[in-house]
């Protein structure tokens, strides 16, 4: 007993001890959440009895599990059986093992990875885009959409091709015996739902669930969740709605925001005390999140003091940017700090480009986390293979890369026999096609294919000459003759590639505008100078973006990009509340310092543009900032108002309605949508 409360607060002690019915744990960013669910898992088998294998906890990631596991076990003595301590989709595994043949399918099934799902979505039609297949029938499962209800809902045909997909991938998923990383958590719901003995007795099993990281759960889990509490109601769940930035991901905030209507005379807990950052972090953190109105509502209050006030980077662009967070990161590791307490977090990957560059040129070595390095990804080392072939027609190795980028159908093997055919007679492969007639190339490819690589070679010499010309124009030409942003058409992550390719061209621009006579061998030079990092031995700061970040925590942060645009992302399809959840997020990185930039112009989208200080620096009480006016709201969710006609109620959500707030207000079970300014708080 002793050993379990004796590092907890008396928040944490509170929620350990509230065994019964269903709880909902508020943990603020640094304020000890893992160790109170351990401790609340020890408290259970070690004081109350209960059973380990009684017990079931969830989290996301096999990292969390794992850390979990190892801490719990160490506070738990003398147990014959582990407790079930595991993700979401092990779980499915675990229990598909046992109950899959109920749905008439074999327990020797085979989980299948993304890339196996996209080799057989190919096979099933290679003329649709795969990963925007892949990312459809991910979604129907999550929203259990069957391959006929995807069909219904169809309005469009290629949606209509991609329902007729579905409903072939899951025949073949099926007969083949196979099972893929959605059917884990779709397939163990539908025999809950479709047995309801058989989700008593699961339930009955697991009479003590906690489920971690709330907040990222999406409608699915929730309902996998609720099944598996058919006999009980004692659920606690662990979480902050401060932190719930994976909305694009299908993860739902209303999950832990309605926490209390899912299951009933819910009891809350906050952890509100911060053990990881210095008080001025948390201040401005606070303040920021404070302006979000979809939340619970709690304030990480500093338990380790003052410390150095919030750097702000003030730069005309992305090179000073640059030069200066190298300068401040070589005064930090002079000064003795550790490279790998040190972190830039930035909220768009091609931020990182520029950031790159200016440590490669500080010679500071750098691990960048959750991506590849701006000039190792697939779509830059495609345009400088087009770079190396127009200024090199006889590199045999880049002209190989891009000779089918975009798709010209020509497969591996055509270009294998393209290759072999240069190789006998001693010429590179641009000289073989240039050289060998249609008729004799007719010979070795497809008719249609020799006509494309006359084409090809014919466009390659024209777009070569007009970079002689002039070497500013010729990106714009490369771009218009070959169209290279259509190789990543209807790709899931094609929009990052593009601004990644704009972010190119736009270097490219850069370097003619500052010496006009430097042609494409210069350029080409430069950029590997720029892309190969020296191996520096030993530690390295990190690089990654907020997404990444979430979870980990550093001495040192800096955080980059905070402007109109970028931070927060800003138009269509953006959430201005998750954006400043992941300001916040990334601000609860910093244990010791944080440092904030912005910059007053980059490039973007293959252009300079002039940029917004972000409104986060206004909301975070660090300066005048841009403060972007809007319409503001003084209600929040579980307000008592009174309507003229509806009479009273209380708000359960509140969202934006183009200048307007809009209020979702349950009058005594009667739901209605209403304008705030319709409603008199009580």
């Amino acid at each position: 007993m002793e050993k379990i409360f004796k590092n907890l607060n008396e928040s944490q002690s509170n929620a350990v001890k509230k065994t019964e019915g269903p709880v909902l744990i508020l943990a603020g960013a640094g304020s000890g959440k893992t160790t109170t669910i351990i401790s609340r898992l020890a408290y259970l088998i070690e004081v109350i009895g209960i059973p380990a294998s009684n017990t079931l906890t969830l989290t996301f990631t096999n990292k969390a599990a794992k850390e979990m596991r190892e801490r719990s076990l160490a506070m738990i003595e003398n147990v014959a059986y582990p407790p079930l301590l595991c993700t979401f989709h092990k779980f499915g595994l675990l229990f598909l093992k046992f109950h899959i043949h109920l749905l008439n399918r074999k327990n020797n099934f085979v989980v299948i990875d993304t890339d196996d799902k996209k080799r057989i979505i190919k096979k099933i039609n290679s003329e649709l885009p795969v990963p925007l297949v892949a990312s459809e029938i991910s979604r129907y499962k999550n929203s259990l959409i069957s391959p006929d209800e995807a069909y219904k809902q169809a309005e469009l045909y290629n949606y209509q091709q991609i329902a007729k997909v579905y409903e072939e991938y899951e025949k073949y998923l099926v007969e083949n015996n196979l099972v893929d990383f959605d059917d884990l958590i779709a397939l163990t719901y539908k025999l809950l739902s479709e047995n309801k003995d058989l989700a008593m007795a699961t339930s009955q099993k697991y009479q003590y669930i906690m489920i971690d990281e709330y907040q990222d759960t999406n409608e699915l889990q929730l309902k996998l969740i609720q099944k598996l509490c058919s006999a009980h109601t004692n659920i606690c769940v662990v979480g902050d709605d401060d932190q719930s930035i994976y909305g694009w991901r299908g993860a739902h905030i209303r999950n832990i925001m309605e926490f209390d209507q899912d299951f009933k005379n819910a009891e809350v807990f906050k952890l509100e005390e911060n053990y990881r950052s210095k008080s001025p972090i948390l201040k401005v953190a606070n303040a920021l999140i404070e302006h979000n109105r979809s939340r619970l509502g709690k304030k990480l209050i500093p338990t380790r003091g003052g410390g150095e006030d919030v750097s702000i980077l003030n730069s005309n662009d992305e090179n000073e940017e640059a030069r200066k967070i190298a300068a401040n990161i070589n005064k930090l590791l002079d000064s003795g700090v550790s490279a790998n307490d040190i972190a830039i977090l930035y909220r768009v990957n091609v931020l990182s480009r520029s950031i790159e560059e200016g440590l490669n040129r500080a010679g500071i070595a750098y691990k960048l986390v959750g991506g590849l390095r701006f000039y190792d990804r697939a779509e830059i080392k495609d345009l400088i293979s087009y770079i190396r072939v127009i200024t090199n027609f006889h590199d045999d190795f880049s002209f190989k890369r891009i000779v089918n980028k975009p798709k010209r159908g020509l497969g591996k093997a055509s270009i294998d026999k393209l290759e072999l055919a240069a190789l006998s007679q001693e010429l590179s492969i641009y000289q073989y096609i240039k050289n060998t007639s249609k008729a004799d190339l007719e010979l070795l490819v497809r008719k249609k294919n020799a006509a494309t690589l006359k084409s090809f070679i014919k466009n390659i010499e024209t777009v070569a000459q007009i970079s002689k010309e002039s070497t500013y124009d010729f990106i714009d030409v490369l771009e218009e003759t070959f169209h290279l942003k259509d190789i990543y058409k209807g790709m899931q992550d094609e929009s990052d590639r593009v601004l990644n390719m704009d972010e190119f061209y736009g270097l490219f621009r850069d370097f003619v505008k500052k010496d006009p006579a430097q042609g494409l061998d210069e350029f080409l030079n430069e950029l590997t100078l720029q892309s190969e990092q020296d191996q520096v031995e030993g530690e390295s700061i990190y690089m990654m973006s907020i997404h990444a970040s979430k979870g980990l925590e550093f001495e040192h942060v800096f955080v980059i990009g905070i402007e109109e645009g970028f931070l927060p992302l800003v138009g269509d399809g953006s959430d201005l509340e998750e954006e400043r959840r992941l300001g916040y997020v990334s601000f609860t990185r910093a244990k010791e310092t944080l440092t904030l930039s912005h910059a007053a112009s980059r490039f973007y989208k293959g252009r300079r543009s002039d940029l917004q200080k972000s409104r986060f620096f206004n909301e975070a009480g660090l300066c005048a900032g841009s403060l972007i006016v809007e319409k503001n709201t003084s209600f929040k969710k579980g307000d008592l108002v009174r309507h003229k006609i509806f009479g009273t109620g209380r708000v359960t959500g509140v969202s934006k309605s183009g200048r307007e707030f809009k209020l979702s207000i349950n009058f005594a079970g009667n739901k209605k949508d209403i304008l705030a300014s319709f409603i008199e708080r009580l």
